[in-house]
């Protein structure tokens, strides 16, 4: 399954949700695509005020304070 991983540097709430990312991978097979949005004007304008983001087909399945429960649950189903 892949996912998109909306981040930046030096982001807290972004260093948390990359280890629920890793924790879920230990139960799903996920292939994460980490965008730094300040790579690109567009995404950082998007994403700006709401990383971290999960993103898969386009959707967002969380943003800000990622959880196990809720990634688990949706990458499951």
């Amino acid at each position: 399954m892949n996912v998109q991983f909306y981040t930046r540097p030096n982001c807290p709430l972004c260093e948390d949700a990359r280890l629920m990312l890793e924790l879920v991978k230990e139960d799903v097979v996920l292939h994460i695509e980490e965008i730094n949005i300040e790579d690109n004007d567009d995404i950082h304008e998007k994403f700006l005020l709401r990383i971290p983001v999960i993103e898969r087909d386009g959707v967002v399945i969380q943003e800000g304070r990622i959880d196990y429960p809720t990634l688990l649950e949706v990458f499951t189903s």
